[in-house]
Parts: C-alpha cells; sequence; structure tokens
C-alpha cells in the first residue's frame, strides 16, 4: 500500500496566472513542501475559514458543508492521489452511519471541506517525491515572497489597489469599527473586513 503524509496548509501565495493562487502545503516533520495551483474563490473559501471570518451569507463550500451536517454526514479526511500533466486528483472520504464512502474532487474544494470539517489532510508520497520540495531548497528571495504572503495577508493580495491605509481607521472609535465591520460582511467586502479587523486586534494588543 502506498504511503500516505500528512500534511498542513502552510499560506497561499499569489500566483503568476492571473486570477490564481498558490497553496502551500507542507509537512513539518520532514520539511517538505507541496505546490497546488487553485482558483480565487476557492482560495478566498480556504482563507476565511482559517481568519476565522464568516460571510453574511453561505459561500458555496459554506453551503455544501451545510447540506452534508443536515444529512449528518462527517469527512474523516481527504487525500491527493494523483499528479496527472501538473492537474491533482484528489478524494474526499465521507462517513454516514459509521460507513465510509469515497468522491473524486478537484483538489482545491476536497481541502476548503477538509478545513471546514477540521478533518485531516493527506498526500501520497509518491507525489511528494515527484512534486514537493524541501524548504531549504528555496532560495533567500522565495523565502521572503513566502513570509510577506502567508494567509493573515491573503485578503490584503486579493485587491491590494483597494486596501485602505491605516490612516483610515486611526482617528475612528472602537465602536465606529465594529459598525464598519459589520458592514462589510455584510456588503461581502472581506478585504475591508480584513483590514478593519487588524485595527481591532491591534488596539487590543
Amino acid at each position: 500500500m502506498t504511503r500516505r503524509v500528512e500534511v498542513f496548509i502552510k499560506n497561499i501565495l499569489p500566483a503568476h496566472s492571473h486570477g490564481a493562487y498558490t497553496l502551500v502545503l507542507h509537512n513539518p516533520s520532514s520539511k517538505i513542501q507541496l505546490p497546488v495551483l487553485i482558483g480565487s474563490i476557492e482560495a478566498q473559501s480556504i482563507a476565511m475559514e482559517m481568519e476565522n471570518i464568516q460571510s453574511s451569507r453561505p459561500l458555496t463550500h459554506d453551503l455544501f458543508v451545510s447540506a452534508l451536517k443536515k444529512f449528518e454526514i462527517g469527512v474523516k479526511e481527504i487525500c491527493v492521489e494523483k499528479l496527472e500533466e501538473g492537474i491533482y486528483y484528489s478524494t474526499i472520504y465521507f462517513v454516514k452511519d459509521g460507513i465510509e464512502h469515497s468522491m473524486d474532487s478537484r483538489t482545491s474544494d476536497a481541502i476548503a471541506l477538509a478545513i471546514k470539517y477540521k478533518s485531516p489532510i493527506f498526500v501520497l508520497q509518491e507525489i511528494i517525491d515527484e512534486a514537493g520540495y524541501h524548504e531549504e531548497d528555496i532560495s533567500e528571495e522565495e523565502e521572503m515572497d513566502e513570509t510577506e504572503n502567508d494567509v493573515e495577508s491573503f485578503f490584503s493580495k486579493l485587491s491590494v489597489e483597494d486596501e485602505p491605509s491605516d490612516d483610515e481607521f486611526a482617528d475612528l472609535s472602537t465602536e465606529d469599527l465594529n459598525r464598519l465591520l459589520q458592514e462589510a460582511i455584510i456588503e461581502e467586502d472581506y478585504d475591508r473586513a480584513a483590514s478593519i479587523r487588524d485595527e481591532l486586534a491591534k488596539r487590543k494588543s
């Protein structure tokens, strides 16, 4: 049986392709990293879950999760099981009444569900051997890019030109900031919501 390796999300980076992002998976023990290209919608869904930002209305993955939970279906784990012509293929392992079921899935969708269910993410060892790289192999410039583009700064990368400056919130009261935060969430302006949240967190520290 092919060995499976558990991986975790390290960060989300803007990719060279327009509207795409690179999800960096890594294994802390082996220090191996695996880049996975995903779309902006999937990237946003994953980042929102990791940053505990709630949408005013259910996004696609939220709706899917709600439907699964309604019928008492759990997500046991997901596994990236094939790499073909640069495309990753994954399987979601569901559990219903103690019986395991599996379903083919896009890797980005599988990871989004795993994050929402807090389920483990696995990758076959042969895929890591083929497409993974060791952290020590990253150049100093690439390492700086990864540091500057972690999950916490993901939302600002979605629309850098629209990112509000710190001065915009500096003179506002905490009450006003909380009100603006709710308005931003209702309007689904998650870039602004993340910036307001950061300002509120800064004041609590």
